[in-house]
């Protein structure tokens, strides 16, 4: 379709959305009534402070609420504001968000909170400019914070939101469409009331994750605004919102080696494991991890890559494959456990870790949890035996 085509799909939503604003007017008397009654006591809602909301809304990116509760307690008693999570260490950040994923967002967090420190005095901006000019905050966060934390009347859209909205108006547009957003968006904007508007928002993403489902069928005998919904009408609110299919990802297959060290310390044996930085671009950039190459390798392969470590190992156990997927890539995985028959230098770029300092210190990504899981007990006991296939529900 051409430019001027396009332009006018987008003035016809615009102009039927329009429509549908005047249709909805008033609905946050109903939503907010339901939000009173069934709201969930989450810590960022006990205490809003600007940084706590931020927290909690960078965490819940991409992660449910019951998975973030315990890594948002302990984040908080660990970096309780903005200066402390600026001047923290990569290693600390890193382990606090283990298990979290996407771990460009905590790097982003540290980036915003120096230029917190070094431009607003260690307090977040009561500002949605300003807020958007944060390293990892876009609109639908800098709204979030702004209508929460400051009471400032702007619309904070998210998947939920689009979900909500797409329903209501019943549209069949595709909200991945950048002018379906705007649309949407306007909409949102249009529907916040003056008075608490971070409670507004807050209550159409809570009808969202609890009531409008995703790809299921929503709870409508539950939803305060089941009398305003046209998709509920038109008997296809489960077909909604629309959106264009994702792109296949591509696939990449990886070897993954884990080299043990058995050496004595005194009258006991400690057992270590070699830990590899990724480098400082791309994917999990920066983080620990188990060494590994692409491809998949035989013992005999293995071994010799153990070898251009600097360590002779003495036997090598195939693991079972474990896989895991990314937004744009899924690797799988092929694993080999390794002794090493003597150490000599660390390999560049690589440390020895013993089981505490895997759980105090290094922080290792999700992506290994088939190998990092039964970890521990190879570090503690003798290893797998051979041919031992390990389950890959396990986690570290």
């Amino acid at each position: 379709m051409g430019g001027k085509g396009k332009n006018a799909a987008s003035a016809e939503l615009e102009a039927r959305l329009a429509k549908e604003e005047q249709r909805l007017s008033g609905l946050s008397v109903p939503l907010l009534a339901w939000y009173d009654r069934q709201v969930r006591n989450l810590p960022w809602r006990e205490s809003p402070a600007a940084y706590r909301v931020w927290i909690s809304e960078i965490m819940l990116q991409q992660t449910r609420i019951e998975a973030v509760l315990p890594y948002y307690d302990r984040f908080m008693r660990a970096l309780p504001d903005a200066a402390a999570l600026a001047a923290a260490d990569e290693d600390t950040l890193m382990k606090l968000w283990e298990g979290l994923g996407y771990y460009s967002r905590a790097r982003n967090l540290q980036k915003a909170a120096r230029l917190i420190v070094e431009q607003y005095g260690g307090e977040l901006p009561a500002d949605y400019q300003e807020l958007l000019t944060l390293p990892g905050v876009g609109e639908y966060t800098a709204g979030a914070i702004a209508s929460i934390a400051f009471g400032i009347p702007v619309p904070a859209v998210d998947g939920n939101v689009l979900r909500v909205l797409a329903r209501l108006t019943d549209s069949d547009e595709d909200v991945m469409k950048p002018a379906v957003r705007r649309a949407f968006s306007s909409l949102a904007s249009a529907l916040v009331p003056a008075d608490r508007p971070g409670d507004y928002n807050q209550a159409v993403m809570e009808l969202g994750e609890t009531v409008c489902l995703p790809n299921t069928e929503p709870d409508c005998a539950a939803c305060p605004l089941a009398d305003r919904c046209a998709g509920r009408a038109a008997g296809r609110a489960r077909d909604l919102p629309v959106r264009a299919a994702p792109k296949e990802r591509r696939r990449e297959t990886r070897t993954i080696l884990v080299l043990i060290d058995r050496g004595e310390n005194g009258s006991r044996t400690v057992a270590r494991v070699l830990l590899h930085r990724r480098e400082r671009k791309g994917l999990l950039s920066g983080m620990w991890e188990l060494p590994g190459v692409e491809g998949e390798l035989t013992a005999e392969q293995a071994l010799a890559l153990a070898g251009e470590y600097g360590l002779p190992a003495k036997r090598a156990v195939r693991l079972s494959d474990g896989k895991h997927v990314f937004s744009h890539v899924e690797w799988v995985l092929h694993g080999w456990y390794m002794e090493a028959a003597g150490t000599g230098p660390c390999p560049s770029g690589c440390v020895w870790a013993d089981g505490e300092s895997l759980r105090e210190s290094y922080a290792l990504p999700g992506a290994f949890r088939t190998y990092t899981g039964p970890l521990p007990g190879w570090l503690e006991g003798s290893g797998p035996a051979e041919d031992e296939q390990i389950p890959e529900q396990l986690t570290f």
